[in-house]
């Protein structure tokens, strides 16, 4: 028991120290020159505009079911006015962002880790630092800048697209025009509200792409060790997210609350 619980712990130490180790080879080649332009902005269409479709439909359904889920409780209190300011501060507070960070992570995620998988197994990395490329600033910066830079703008289309569809949850039994329904959800919005929300998005895209490049990136050969790199990084990701979260509030009660 305790020879397993200790082989347990060494084994984590070691996955741990490997993390460092990676943050510290993608931190050393952002600033190293011969950066990676056309590669940075097709991982950034990768990431964002073949993710803008799920993410558009995932943030609209969010705000209607919202709508149609509390529309009734506060109708019973004679509160329904406050609809509008409950799903704008509900949504760009905790909602929208957790949201579609969690999606980005089981499409986003595991496509990359998938990917980086599939090309240790076959030696492709091997083989570019064989010919004196650089795979850490080609294949590893990249992304993750990319993932970065396209999960906060992921974020706030899909943060919008919920407002959008709360309207139209509204308008479903009520007749609410679209003015006075943005401008109470914007009335209720403080700067609290939207800038700590925003800013932990770039966390979570950070958390993504470098849990999905190191699982790829360090995949154990044979074939089947790509699905267990796509499987482990979609579960990292959600992880980190979550705890990331978790921080994220505790940090924005104590400087504005």
């Amino acid at each position: 028991m305790a020879s397993a619980i200790t082989s347990s712990f060494n084994r984590y130490m070691e996955m741990v120290g490997d993390q460092v180790i990676f943050t510290g080879r993608f931190a050393r080649n952002i600033f190293r020159g011969g950066f990676e332009w056309g590669e940075f902005v097709r991982q950034c269409f990768i990431v964002g505009y073949l993710s803008a479709g799920l993410v558009g439909i995932t943030g609209f359904i969010i705000g209607f079911v919202m709508t149609l889920q509390t529309q009734p409780t506060l109708k019973d209190f004679g509160a329904e006015s406050y609809v509008p300011g409950m799903i704008s501060i509900s949504i760009i507070r905790e909602i929208g962002p957790v949201i579609i960070a969690l999606i980005c992570a089981g499409k986003v995620a595991s496509s990359i880790g998938a990917e980086l998988g599939s090309m240790k197994v076959t030696e492709q990395i091997d083989a570019m630092e064989v010919s004196a490329a650089n795979p850490v600033q080609y294949l590893v910066v990249t992304r993750i800048l990319a993932c970065t830079i396209m999960v906060p703008l992921l974020t706030i289309m899909a943060d919008a697209l919920a407002m959008v569809g709360g309207w139209v949850g509204v308008n479903i039994q009520d007749n609410v025009s679209a003015t006075l329904f943005f401008r109470k959800s914007f009335n209720a919005l403080e700067f609290s509200d939207v800038v700590p929300s925003v800013v932990k998005t770039f966390f979570f895209g950070y958390a993504i792409g470098f849990v999905g490049c190191y699982k790829g990136y360090h995949s154990s050969r044979g074939t089947e060790s790509v699905g267990r790199a796509a499987n482990s990084a979609v579960v990292s990701a959600s992880l980190w997210i979550i705890l990331i979260d978790a921080v994220a509030v505790q940090i924005t009660n104590l400087i504005y609350y």
